[in-house]
């Protein structure tokens, strides 16, 4: 049986990554384990089943693994969010603060529509910036709903609150 502390020993920790000072959750060595993987995903797709997701957007690059095992799950199309400079076509860009600098994230002006209920995928909420980057493209589109999900929070770095209670927000693992 999978619990809670299981799950939370199964991420490894990297000093210094990628800068001084940062603790680096690595959900590698989770998602390497089968059980493991296959609980995460299981576990989301139940909080998220009957909800009416049409679309799942994942954030480049760790968001794209369980984003697409979700979107597989769930019956819904898949959308990436990506660096710039990634994706081939017309997109939308945005600009947000990292813990420990800045980034950009892209979305292909064509990737949803207003009849849309998203759900947002990242491996992990730290300070809220990129998930708050990504929930600017998706609002772009006037999407009917957004929920936003999450394999680790960093809860002593309060993103949640930059989300709730605007946004339904689910995290498996709380650091």
């Amino acid at each position: 049986m999978v619990t809670s502390a299981f799950l939370k020993e199964s991420i490894r920790n990297v000093p210094d990554f990628p800068r001084p000072g940062i603790q680096f959750k690595d959900i590698t060595t989770l998602l390497k384990q089968p059980e493991l993987f296959r609980h995460v995903v299981e576990t989301a797709v139940a909080y998220y089943s009957g909800k009416g997701i049409t679309r799942t957007v994942a954030i480049e690059s760790r968001g794209f693994i369980m984003g697409g095992a979700l979107a597989a799950r769930l019956g819904t199309g898949f959308i990436p969010v990506r660096k710039p400079g990634k994706l081939p076509a017309a997109v939308y860009s945005k600009t947000y603060a990292l813990e420990y600098g800045e980034d950009s994230v892209e979305i292909h002006q064509d990737a949803l529509s207003p009849d849309d209920i998203v759900l947002l995928h990242d491996d992990l909420l730290a300070t809220g910036g990129t998930a708050l980057a990504a929930i600017n493209l998706i609002s772009r589109f006037g999407v009917r709903k957004i929920y936003v999900n999450f394999i680790v929070e960093l809860d002593f770095l309060k993103g949640r609150e930059k989300l709730v209670p605007a946004y339904d927000v689910f995290s498996q693992i709380h650091f």
